[in-house]
């Protein structure tokens, strides 16, 4: 079982997973700043000075004036305002993520094709060595070496 385990651990697709967690939570942490912390403040300035972070529906029926006084008096609280900032870190991370992969596929070498081997004879189709002048199986005499 250890063997198997040891197998299962080193393919290609496991180390590559876990690569990509680790660099998706170091995005993530630099990503959330940027979103609380520049990028909400400016939206919510640009539509009148609001927080989204103190967007929230108090369940308890009391209105608070923060988030912070809801949660200090112990109410329950629907925090659709840090809903809003998750879902806009979200897509930055998915857009940033897609213009990454893009890249990456930019710079991938494109595999060039062997170089043919074989050719069809012109008049039987049969499958011949490209460097055949006559083909060994109706002895049609080829016109060309690349035909």
């Amino acid at each position: 079982m250890l063997k198997e385990f040891k197998e299962f651990a080193v393919k290609g697709n496991v180390l590559d997973l876990a690569i990509g967690v680790v660099i998706g939570g170091a995005f993530g942490n630099i990503v959330s700043p940027l979103v609380n912390d520049i990028i909400m403040p400016i939206v919510g300035g640009l539509i009148g000075n609001l927080d989204f972070s103190n967007f929230f529906i108090s369940l308890d029926g009391n209105k608070y004036a923060t988030l912070k006084q809801a949660q200090e008096a112990g109410a329950a609280t629907l925090n659709y305002g840090l809903f809003l900032n998750t879902a806009i870190e979200f897509l930055i991370i998915s857009f940033s993520i897609f213009i990454v992969i893009k890249q990456i596929n930019k710079l991938k070498r494109e595999e060039k094709p062997a170089p043919a081997t074989s050719k069809k004879c012109d008049y039987c189709f049969t499958e011949i060595p490209i460097e055949a002048t006559r083909c060994p199986h109706c002895t049609s005499k080829l016109d060309s070496v690349d035909s």
